[in-house]
């Protein structure tokens, strides 16, 4: 589905995933999904599992991305969309003036040093202790909001400098706040569970990461993996993929800190969930809680985490990278949260600016067949260069608002880069994961106001 040439599309992105293939410890093969295309490393939508028993398998900060646990997550409501059509432009800029966006954008979550510090090492168990979050969004929350294998000694001095004033920021490039309205229903059982229960339900959709604080644990890794590269003997196809045996000193100081950034990213989703929930009170002049603004689930989609697989038939822990990549674990898995046991995981699929988004469901068959993952949104079709050359920034703004989308931008001139002709289809890619199994499409939504950096 990708329309690009050469330069920017299909081809750079499999032979990256042809140079993953070759690296130590890999287990059976490197995966490309739907909205695979070219990163740095690692293709975006490239999957890669290593055997952690296998002294010489590695771990590469290139399949996790420079925003470690860059992700999504949605909120419910229980109101519809008439009664947000008539204060739509004063809710996008309630969210706007609430939630801050841009590029070096600094949050107004009151953080110290040493806040910070625990708020990398708890992760979302710091959100609820000071009152940033519910106590059961965690429950609904990949990890439940917190990788245990964090260590903040890990994360670097330059790191924290750049993450302890970025809590509760949305930044920008891909990353938005859209407030969305329920179009399609394809699963109703499924939908109930999540409290999805009618179409036209209005909710929230989140997506951002670890912002300067994860770039720099990943900046400082690959230093760090060039130099035990060297040392160690490994040789690879692309010096984008340098990397460490997963049990070397830089290998597991590089997991620790992964899981630090990680976790602070999910902190990042909490504090602005916590600025939704407030902007909305305002506007409604209600409560959260009267509101029902329950988090329906959180997914990571740039990680690498330790997990049990059966392979050949015999369970194996692997580590497995995705980037670009959900998780998508079936009904009845034991990590699926108790509320979804029959339905599998929430898998969040956000689409471009001012397209539709999907919520899915996990299958047996990922767990078979890309160990359990799937796609993680549409997939860029143009570079973003290509996309500022060829796009005119007001026309791309008046194609949104001729579809009734309320926009607040902060960057107006940046839009170009994240406009739909920049990327595939995001309902082709999802179709595509369906027919091939490896998820199911439960919700379908669409943008009716739009928040971006």
């Amino acid at each position: 589905f990708c329309t690009a040439d050469s330069r920017h599309g299909f081809l750079p992105a499999l032979k990256q995933m042809a140079n993953v293939a070759a690296l130590p410890g890999i287990v059976r093969q490197s995966i490309g999904l739907p909205d695979v295309h070219s990163g740095y490393g690692f293709a975006i939508g490239n999957v890669a599992a290593f055997d952690m028993t296998d002294p010489a398998a590695v771990v590469s900060p290139g399949g996790v991305g420079f925003d470690i646990n860059c992700g999504v997550r949605l909120l419910r409501t229980n109101l519809s969309e008439a009664d947000v059509a008539p204060v739509k432009e004063q809710l996008a800029q309630a969210l706007f003036d609430f939630i801050p966006v841009g590029v070096g954008s600094q949050g107004v979550i009151p953080t110290s040093s040493l806040a910070l510090q625990e708020a990398l090492e708890l992760g979302m168990d710091w959100s609820v202790r000071e009152g940033y979050a519910w106590a059961e969004d965690k429950e609904h929350c990949e990890e439940s909001g917190r990788m245990l294998a964090a260590r903040p000694e890990a994360v670097s001095a330059r790191a924290k400098k750049r993450g302890l004033p970025q809590l509760g920021t949305l930044g920008a490039g891909n990353h938005y706040a859209e407030v969305q309205v329920v179009e399609r229903i394809f699963d109703k059982s499924a939908a109930a569970a999540m409290g999805i229960e009618w179409e036209g339900q209005v909710c929230v959709l989140l997506h951002s990461g670890s912002r300067g604080l994860g770039h720099q644990v990943a900046t400082d890794a690959l230093v760090a993996m060039e130099k035990a590269m060297a040392r160690d003997g490994i040789a690879t196809n692309d010096r984008q993929l340098a990397c460490a045996r997963i049990h070397s000193d830089e290998g597991k100081h590089y997991l620790a800190a992964m899981a630090a950034a990680a976790n602070y990213a999910w902190v990042n989703r909490s504090s602005m969930t916590f600025l939704c929930r407030q902007a909305f009170a305002r506007q409604f002049n209600c409560t959260p809680d009267e509101l029902e603004m329950s988090v329906v689930y959180d997914v990571s989609h740039n990680i690498a985490k330790v997990e049990e697989h059966m392979v050949d038939g015999a369970p194996r822990t692997l580590l497995v990278h995705r980037k670009g990549a959900t998780r998508a674990l079936p009904p009845h898995h034991p990590l699926v949260p108790v509320d979804y046991t029959f339905c599998g995981q929430p898998i969040l699929i956000g689409g471009t600016m001012g397209t539709c988004s999907y919520v899915l469901t996990g299958t047996t068959a990922a767990m078979a067949e890309t160990f359990g993952s799937t796609c993680h949104g549409a997939g860029r079709a143009q570079s973003r260069a290509r996309s500022r050359r060829c796009l005119n920034h007001e026309q791309v703004l008046e194609a949104l608002r001729s579809k009734g989308i309320a926009i607040r931008l902060a960057s107006p001139k940046l839009v170009m880069e994240e406009s739909p002709e920049s990327y595939k289809d995001v309902s082709q890619v999802v179709e595509t994961c369906q027919e091939a199994g490896i998820s199911n499409k439960c919700v379908k939504l669409r943008p009716i106001a739009v928040i971006k950096g």
